[in-house]
């Protein structure tokens, strides 16, 4: 069974950092890549925060050169989070790629990700920047 565990939200106020962490297991093997998505009620609906896999990562166009994911391992996804904005808050979803095409799931169209089927997921972890 797979399952996925995000910690690490909180409240700060602008300008303040966080650091995020989720940790997978049960993950198939196949499975390399994984996603932090923001979902923002009312402003949009959030968005792709970061995605990664073992060739890198790449990150939303509103939190580039603010944002930062460390992958230690295949299982575990650090995202630091500095300078942050009201505009950042909302509940933050760390996600695992689905280990088949067929799976259902979120499909990422953020490059050089583009395609990439995210299908299982975390609760989130609530973010809050404000004065």
């Amino acid at each position: 069974r797979v399952q996925l565990v995000a910690s690490g939200g909180g409240s700060v106020e602008p300008g303040g950092s966080l650091t995020l962490s989720c940790v997978a297991s049960g993950v198939p093997a196949s499975s390399f890549a994984m996603a932090g998505f923001r979902e923002s009620p009312g402003k949009g609906g959030g968005g792709v925060a970061t995605v990664s896999n073992e060739n890198g990562a790449t990150y939303g166009e509103s939190v580039k050169g603010r944002f930062t994911t460390v992958r230690r391992d295949k299982n575990t996804l650090h995202l630091e989070m500095n300078s942050l904005e009201p505009e950042d808050t909302g509940m933050y979803h760390c996600a695992a790629e689905a280990s088949q095409a067929s799976a259902p799931g979120t499909v990422v169209v953020i490059q050089p990700f583009a395609g990439i089927k995210f299908g299982y997921w975390s609760r989130g972890t609530q973010v809050t920047v404000s004065p």
